[in-house]
């Protein structure tokens, strides 16, 4: 098993954040594990994505073209990498922010309001482990016992107080995923 994926959106949305959560969670299932962070140098509300894989064998290289899965958190990396997913592959994205959804129709699509269900549970911090939960529904790559580790290897000490929070919203993310277009 393989998984390609690419996480995608501006900065301050925890898209560093949840490829490095799930790369935390994959070595913890002793997988091979590649992370790979691309952001401009305005960070907080400029582009920012990650690619992560997980592989049960070797990862040859981190530069990928093409991505078994994108997530893609506003329009200008769904304009960037809605050609990038492998026919076949997922496209999950949040309707926030996005004015001409994904189109493709050799692709399954998916979506998210993780706004919404982060101002719902009043934390937009957890806004990235929603659709986090949402991509584990779609491609359980990584068992739960293990994101939770990974969040509390990602997370600094301090902030180990949030982690039953993020576990609920990963939960959240889980039962609100919904279906746009299944081939």
């Amino acid at each position: 098993m393989t998984e390609e994926i690419i996480i995608a959106g501006f900065g301050g949305q925890g898209v560093l954040s949840m490829g490095k959560i799930l790369a935390y969670s994959g070595i913890m299932q002793d997988k091979e594990v590649s992370w790979m962070p691309s952001y401009g140098p305005e960070m907080r509300g400029g582009t920012a994505n990650v690619t992560v894989i997980l592989s049960d064998e070797r990862i040859s290289s981190p530069v990928l073209r093409d991505f078994d899965t994108a997530i893609v958190l506003n329009q200008p990396s769904l304009d960037k990498f809605e050609k990038s997913v492998k026919p076949g592959g997922i496209l999950l994205y949040d309707p926030n922010g996005i004015i001409h959804p994904p189109t493709r129709k050799d692709i399954n699509i998916y979506k998210i309001d993780a706004a919404f269900e982060a101002s719902k549970m009043k934390s937009s911090k957890t806004f990235n482990m929603i659709v986090l939960g949402a991509f584990l529904k779609l491609k359980p790559v990584v068992e739960m016992e293990n994101v939770l580790k990974g969040l509390k290897k990602s997370l600094p000490e301090r902030h180990h107080h949030m982690i039953p929070m993020n576990e609920e919203a990963i939960k959240l993310g889980i039962a609100k995923v919904e279906e746009v277009h299944k081939i």
